[in-house]
C-alpha cells in the first residue's frame, strides 16, 4: 500500500511539474510541457542526456528572448509575413480536413488486404435501360446462384448463351490486391470465401458477379528483364518461327550467354531492349496474367524462365530482384506509402464523410428557407445570360447557409461555384440540384477550415511554429546576419582584434577542374601536360569542363588517396560513383601552414565569428530588457524524468 502511495505521489509530482512555470522572461511565462515538446521535437538521439537538456533549455531562452523581439515590433503583421502563412496554412490544412480514425482504419484495412492476392473472374450483363426486366434480374441472380452452388461457369454461361449469344461474359482478371479495382469492387471480392460468388452488382451500365476464384500470400512486387518475340495475331509461319527462335536463345542462356546482349540482339520490346530488357518494377495486376504467373514464379534473382506464351508473342524472363509485402506495420516507409496511396483513392471519400458528419454540430451550420426555383431561375440568368436578375425573394446578396461564429454564406458565392464547377452545367436544373449539395459541404469545410486553429492543437501548433520560425528568421536578419555582412568598417575592426585567430593551415594556390566524366578529366589533364592554361580548357569545353582558382587549404582540395602535395603536381582525378563526374586539380604553389590570412581570404571566416559576436551581444541586451528567471525546482524534476 505503502509502495503505492508513493507511486501515486511521484506521478503526481511529476505532472504537477510539467503542469507548472518552467522559466519567466519579463512579464511572459513558458510551461514545462511546452519545453519538453520542443526538446523531444529537436533532440538528435533517443537516450537520456541531462546535460543536453540544460544546453537546450539555454537556447530555448534564447529563441522565446528573440520571438519577442520579433513580436514586439509587431514582424507578424508584416504583409510578406502574413502571406506566407497564408500560403503555409493552405498547404497543410488538408491533412486536417478529414476523420483521421476512419483514416486510420482505411490504412489498417488496406494493409491486412495487401497481405493476399485474389484470384478474380466477374460475370457480366449489359442493361441498356435504366430499369431492368424482371427477366434479366432473376437472370442474373440465377447466375449467382448457380456459381455459388458449386455448377461450372463456363458450363452456365453455354446454357444462357445458348439462344442469346454474348448476354452474359466472363472475365478471368487473375489476381488482384488492394488497389488494384474500384474500391466499391474491392470490398465485395475481399469479403468472399474462395470458391464463392458476390450477388449481382448493379452499375450504371449492366450487373456484375464477382467470384473468388482462390487466394495466394501476396506476392509484392518484381523487377524482371525480358526478351520478347513478338508474334502478329493469327499469324501461324510466324508464331512458329518466334518459337524456334526462342528456344535457340533460352538454349543460349542455359550455355552461360549474356542475358543483356541477347536481349538487344533479339527482343521486340522498343522501350526496353536496349536496357539490356529491364522492365519497371511491378506488382500484382499490372500486367497480364499469364506473363504475372510467370514472373512471380521465378524463386530466386538471376533465375530465368522457359519460353512462355501470350498474346503477345513469346516470352523469356530473368529475375531481377523482388521486394516482399511486409508483413508488419513497423516498415514505416511501406505504411506511409499505403497512407498516401489510401488519400489519393476514392476510398478517402468515405473519412471525408465522416468528417463532415463531425464538423456539423461543432460550426451549427444553418440552412436558410428560399425557394430553391428561385435560386436555380436567378442562377440561370447569371450564367446563361450573364445578368443577375432576381427571382422571387433571391438575389445577389441573399444568404444561403449560416454558421455560429456570424459568417455566412450567399448566393454571390453559389453562382462563382457553379462557375468554377467542373460538372457540366447547360441550364438543367437537375445540373443545379446535384451540385447544390456539394456546394453547401464545401462551404461546411471551408467554414471550419478557417478556424481549424480553435479546435485542432496540433494544427495550432505547427501555425505558431511555422509563424515564429518566419519572424526569427525576419528578426535575425536585421539585427544579426545582413548587418554582419553589410557592415564592412565594423568587419575590418573585428579581424584586427581578433586577427591572430585567421591563419592559414598547410595551404596551396590552386586550379580546381570540374569535369562531366572521367574520359574529359584525362583529356583535360593531358593538354595541362602540354602546356595549354585551364582557361583554355574551360573555354574550349565550357559545357563539360569547370574550374576554380585560389588559394585552398590542403584538406579542401580532393585527392584520391594521401598525396604530396608540390608545386606543379596535377592530381589523379577523384570519381564521383554517383554521377560519374570527376574532380582534380593543379598544384600552382604550396604554403606552410601558420601563414597569416589577409581580411578578404579570411572574410568568410570574420563574417561568421562576427554575426555570433552580435548575436550573443543582442541576447544581453534582450535579457536586460526581458529578465529570465528559472524555476529550478520544476527544471530538477526535468532531469529526474529525463
Amino acid at each position: 500500500m505503502k509502495k503505492l502511495l508513493l507511486i501515486f505521489v511521484f506521478t503526481s509530482s511529476l505532472f504537477y511539474s510539467y503542469s507548472q512555470t518552467l522559466f519567466t522572461y519579463g512579464i511572459h511565462k513558458v510551461g514545462a510541457s511546452e519545453f519538453l515538446t520542443a526538446y523531444n521535437k529537436n533532440k538528435t538521439t533517443t537516450s537520456v542526456d541531462s546535460q543536453a537538456l540544460r544546453d537546450y533549455l539555454g537556447l530555448y531562452i534564447n529563441f522565446r528572448l528573440k520571438v519577442q523581439a520579433a513580436r514586439d515590433i509587431h514582424l507578424d503583421t508584416l504583409p510578406s509575413m502574413i502571406a506566407d502563412l497564408q500560403n503555409f496554412r493552405s498547404q497543410i490544412q488538408g491533412t486536417y480536413l478529414k476523420d483521421e480514425k476512419e483514416v486510420n482504419r482505411l490504412v489498417d484495412e488496406a494493409f491486412m488486404r495487401s497481405q493476399k492476392d485474389i484470384h478474380t473472374t466477374y460475370y457480366y450483363m449489359k442493361s441498356d435501360d435504366d430499369k431492368d426486366s424482371v427477366k434479366e434480374m432473376n437472370l442474373i441472380h440465377e447466375v449467382s446462384r448457380k456459381l455459388n452452388s458449386g455448377e461450372s461457369g463456363a458450363v452456365i454461361l453455354s446454357k444462357i448463351n445458348a439462344n442469346t449469344p454474348g448476354k452474359i461474359q466472363r472475365e478471368d482478371i487473375g489476381y488482384i490486391t488492394a488497389f488494384t479495382l474500384p474500391y466499391k469492387f474491392e470490398n465485395i471480392i475481399y469479403r468472399l470465401k474462395p470458391g464463392t460468388a458476390s450477388a449481382p452488382v448493379r452499375t450504371k451500365n449492366g450487373w456484375y458477379i464477382f467470384k473468388n476464384d482462390g487466394e495466394r500470400h501476396a506476392v509484392g512486387k518484381i523487377t524482371v528483364a525480358q526478351i520478347l518475340f513478338a508474334v502478329p495475331q493469327g499469324d501461324a509461319h510466324q508464331k512458329e518461327k518466334a518459337q524456334k527462335l526462342a528456344d535457340s536463345v533460352y538454349t543460349a542462356l542455359l550455355n552461360g550467354s549474356d542475358f543483356a546482349m541477347l536481349a538487344k540482339q533479339f527482343s521486340d520490346d522498343r522501350t526496353t531492349f536496349m536496357n539490356g530488357g529491364r522492365m519497371p518494377e511491378f506488382g500484382t495486376a499490372k500486367y497480364d496474367s499469364v506473363f504475372e504467373n510467370h514472373a512471380f514464379s521465378l524463386q530466386k534473382d538471376g533465375e530465368i524462365s522457359k519460353p512462355f506464351e501470350t498474346k503477345f508473342g513469346y516470352h523469356i524472363l530473368k529475375r531481377i530482384s523482388a521486394e516482399p509485402v511486409p508483413t508488419s506495420k513497423d516498415d514505416e516507409k511501406y505504411m506511409y506509402n499505403l497512407k498516401e496511396e489510401v488519400l489519393n483513392d476514392s476510398r478517402i471519400e468515405i473519412a471525408k464523410e465522416m468528417f463532415l458528419k463531425e464538423i456539423f454540430p461543432v460550426i451549427r451550420l444553418t440552412r436558410r428557407k428560399i425557394n430553391l426555383e428561385d435560386l436555380w431561375r436567378f442562377t440561370d440568368s447569371a450564367l446563361l445570360k450573364n445578368k443577375e436578375v432576381a427571382s422571387g425573394n433571391v438575389n445577389q446578396q441573399t444568404i444561403l447557409l449560416s454558421f455560429n461564429n456570424n459568417q455566412s454564406v450567399r448566393v454571390s458565392d453559389w453562382i462563382l461555384y457553379v462557375r468554377n464547377s467542373n460538372d457540366k452545367i447547360n441550364g438543367d436544373h437537375k445540373s443545379y440540384k446535384k451540385i447544390f449539395p456539394e456546394f453547401v459541404n464545401q462551404s461546411a469545410i471551408s467554414n471550419y477550415a478557417s478556424r481549424l486553429e480553435n479546435y485542432n492543437p496540433v494544427f495550432r501548433a505547427q501555425i505558431n511554429e511555422f509563424k515564429e520560425g518566419n519572424m526569427l528568421f525576419e528578426i535575425m536578419q536585421r539585427k544579426v546576419w545582413g548587418k554582419a555582412t553589410s557592415d564592412t568598417l565594423g568587419l575590418k575592426k573585428f579581424y584586427e582584434l581578433h586577427k591572430q585567430k585567421y591563419l592559414w593551415s598547410a595551404s596551396a594556390e590552386a586550379v580546381i577542374f570540374s569535369c562531366s566524366n572521367a574520359e574529359v578529366a584525362k583529356s583535360s589533364i593531358a593538354k595541362l601536360k602540354k602546356g595549354k592554361s585551364w582557361k583554355e580548357i574551360v573555354n574550349e569545353n565550357p559545357s563539360s569542363v569547370q574550374a576554380d582558382s585560389g588559394r585552398f587549404e590542403l584538406g579542401q582540395i580532393p585527392v584520391v588517396d594521401r598525396t604530396a602535395f608540390s608545386d606543379g603536381l596535377i592530381t589523379l582525378p577523384v570519381i564521383n560513383k554517383t554521377d560519374g563526374t570527376a574532380v582534380f586539380a593543379k598544384i600552382i604553389k604550396v604554403y606552410p601552414s601558420n601563414q597569416q590570412r589577409n581580411f578578404d581570404d579570411a572574410r568568410g571566416l570574420v563574417i561568421n565569428d562576427y554575426q555570433n559576436y552580435l548575436e550573443q551581444k543582442w541576447i544581453e541586451q534582450l535579457k536586460k530588457k526581458y529578465p529570465v528567471r528559472v524555476n529550478q525546482k520544476v527544471f530538477q524534476s526535468l532531469l529526474i524524468k529525463n
